[in-house]
Formats: structure tokens, sequence, C-alpha cells
């Protein structure tokens, strides 16, 4: 196993998990942005009026990619159990 095979390994890995996790908190991001816009717009400073639409938006799209998210997951999984062979070279 060289350090070339390591470097390729880490760097899937933190890309898929960079993919996996992307949609979520692009999510959390926007949905975070238009509330503090419309807080600012009306001068409200409730503390769950940002909470809990992040959360549910939150929600609904880890409800709605997870089966992507899992056959990535899963994808990667598979990749790492059959590379072993290479990497115990």
């Amino acid at each position: 196993m060289t350090q070339d095979f390591v470097v390729q390994v880490i760097y899937q890995g933190v890309m898929t998990l960079l993919l996996v996790s992307m949609p979520v908190v692009g999510v959390g991001l926007v949905v975070g942005l238009v509330i503090s816009i419309f807080q600012a717009v009306t001068q409200i400073q409730e503390q769950t009026l940002t909470f809990v639409p992040k959360v549910i938006a939150v929600l609904f799209m880890l409800a709605f990619t997870s089966p992507w998210m899992i056959s990535i997951v899963v994808d990667f999984t598979t990749s790492l159990w059959s590379n072993i062979p290479a990497m115990v070279r």
C-alpha cells in the first residue's frame, strides 16, 4: 500500500462525505438566509422563528434525499471492501 493509494482513499472518503452532506447543509443555509432577511425586514427577533423552519426543512430534505445518500455511501463502502486485497499488498 503506497502513500498515493492512501491519499486517494482519503480523498474519495472526503468527497463522498461532502457530496452526501451538501444538499442538507445547502437547504439549511438557504432557509436560514431567507428567515434572517425576513427578520431584518420585519424586525422580529424571535429565536424559535429561525430554529423551527430550519429543522423542518432539513428533516424534509434528509427524508427526501436519504435513498440517494444511502446508495452513495453503500457504493463507496463496496469499493473499499473490494479494494482490500490491493490495500494489503
